[in-house]
């Protein structure tokens, strides 16, 4: 007997790509659940006319609130995607002859590509991925503070799909950077609440070598224009990282300036 999937798309101020997420997810999906974070852009109700479910909570992290949201699908497997992701009709005629049988998995690995202008990457850090996002809804559950957390299960109990999911990761450069400062402002205040320091030579190197290392030794350049953008946007999230944990570390130490004395009326 075949088992039921609910695909579980988590969003804020979504509008543009929702409706096309849900479209996508009904390819496979026994359930569409969307999890929103406090949409006031009509996501809301897009999703509403489209049928799907609607879950609404406050957002702390991606973990937190995927594992907030897994338990309450319907469903036995859970499919988790982002809101500008979309299901391909090869995936999901791939995850009905995989995943929805019986099977010995937990949970199955997920290639995505991601999509920078609406060009796909191929090279570099921005390049296909796998992703753990197929997972069984009991025992599937997102590990890590940051929003890049993950979900862990044993290996063996964990398959590889083939067919890509599709990430159409940048469209535009405001919404991205404003995306990219609050990952970094979150990874620095983790760093420094473990106790780790920035430095010169952190400030002054770290970002030039990670440009360097994903645009010439990761390939990069070879995805042209695009390629270029998206070394150096992985170079600028590595000094952002390193620029928000000096201020916090600034913020710590007393003024070395003397106080000014009030002069006498």
């Amino acid at each position: 007997m075949a088992a039921g999937l609910t695909v579980l798309i988590t969003c804020k101020n979504e509008s543009r790509h929702l409706a096309g997420a849900i479209e996508a997810a009904r390819l496979v999906a026994d359930e569409v659940l969307v999890a929103d974070s406090g949409s006031d852009d009509g996501s809301i109700e897009i999703a509403h006319s489209l049928g799907a479910r609607v879950i609404q909570r406050e957002y702390r992290s991606a973990g937190d609130f995927k594992n907030w949201a897994i338990p309450q699908a319907k469903h036995p497997w859970v499919f988790t995607v982002d809101s500008d992701e979309t299901v391909t009709p090869e995936l999901a005629a791939e995850i009905r002859r995989r995943v929805l049988v019986p099977n010995s998995f937990d949970g199955f690995w997920v290639k995505r590509v991601n999509y920078f202008f609406g060009k796909p990457m191929r090279y570099g850090g921005w390049g296909p991925s796998h992703l753990l996002r197929v997972v069984r809804r009991d025992v599937g559950r997102y590990v890590g503070p940051t929003d890049h957390a993950e979900v862990v299960l044993p290996a063996e109990r964990v398959g590889k799909l083939q067919q890509p999911l599709l990430h159409d990761a940048v469209w535009c450069y405001d919404r991205y950077l404003g995306k990219l400062n609050r990952y970094a402002a979150m990874q620095a205040r983790l760093w420094h609440a473990a106790g780790k320091r920035s430095s010169f030579a952190q400030l002054a190197l770290r970002g030039p070598l990670r440009f360097l290392n994903d645009y010439l030794l990761r390939g990069a350049i070879l995805d042209g224009a695009e390629g270029l953008q998206c070394s150096f946007l992985v170079a600028y999230a590595s000094y952002l990282k390193q620029v928000k944990l000096w201020e916090l570390d600034q913020a710590r130490q007393p003024s070395s300036e003397p106080a000014t004395s009030q002069r006498a009326a």
